[in-house]
């Protein structure tokens, strides 16, 4: 297992949770996904966020628009049901 605590902290979007900034990084090793370690915005409350949940927030300089899983499914796109069912399987 290893911490890393991201200096300076990523803008993410923690999908069902919001924009928050994550501030560290926990990698349980190959089986796991990694845990991002997030600050929600609105609520000041800290979530530990599995990969699949976590996006980077849209940056108009690096030319990186907002995420389509941020914004509402896109066509063909898992809604929250379907994903927790397919983590349910894996």
């Amino acid at each position: 297992m290893s911490f890393q605590q991201l200096d300076p902290p990523l803008p993410v979007h923690v999908l069902d949770r919001g924009p928050g900034y994550a501030f560290a990084v926990i990698d349980y090793g190959q089986e796991h996904n990694l845990i991002w370690v997030t600050a929600i915005n609105e609520t000041g409350e800290i979530w530990c966020a599995p990969n699949p949940r976590v996006r980077l927030q849209a940056n108009w300089t690096m030319g990186r628009a907002k995420p389509p899983a941020a914004g509402g499914a896109r066509d063909g796109a898992c809604t929250a049901s379907e994903e927790s069912r397919i983590a349910a399987v894996v």
